[in-house]
């Protein structure tokens, strides 16, 4: 298998203007329009005063996706995120990811608590969080306003002390 997880570097904005724009949806996962915008999405979650700790899903050492954490420092807590390329989906990927991730915040990244929340119209999302351990806490009605409609948003954690899941980690290069 040549996916693997490496962490998110600039060089990854062109693959990521790319994921972007492959997909309707992944306007859900932020504001990128151009490359600049992907630039600037990219220099964002790279920086390293800042909260986020994200990961490149590669294959062949190219960017097909991302899982990330943004880190509540205080707390130990973590909104836990993922999005992959419309042709890197359907795969497993995303699950293998996920559940790696998840397992190095809260092991080495020092976090207690992560959270996240997916629409309910989105169950491949609850899939991943399923594979990655996550436990499913509640439902948030009519959290977010998705072309005119009021969409309902499923929100999960997953704890340093809960059960792990079953899983082949991603190699961590």
């Amino acid at each position: 298998m040549a996916v693997a997880l490496r962490r998110l570097r600039e060089d990854d904005a062109e693959d990521v203007f790319a994921a972007f724009i492959s997909s309707p949806d992944m306007v859900r996962q932020g504001n990128v329009r151009s490359q600049e915008d992907a630039n600037q999405y990219v220099q964002a979650l790279v920086n390293p005063e800042g909260p986020h700790r994200p990961w490149a899903v590669t294959d062949l050492d190219r960017l097909v996706g991302l899982v990330g954490v943004t880190v509540d420092e205080e707390n130990r807590n973590g909104w836990f995120f993922y999005w992959m390329a419309r042709e890197a989906r359907g795969r497993g990927w995303t699950k293998s990811a996920a559940a790696t991730v998840a397992d190095w915040a809260l092991s080495e990244g020092g976090m207690f608590r992560l959270e996240l929340g997916h629409r309910v119209n989105n169950p491949e999302s609850g899939a991943v969080a399923a594979a990655a351990g996550f436990v499913k806490e509640g439902t948030e009605r009519a959290k977010f306003l998705v072309d005119g409609e009021r969409i309902d948003v499923h929100t999960y954690s997953r704890l340093r002390t809960d059960p792990w899941p079953e899983h082949v980690p991603l190699p961590i290069e």
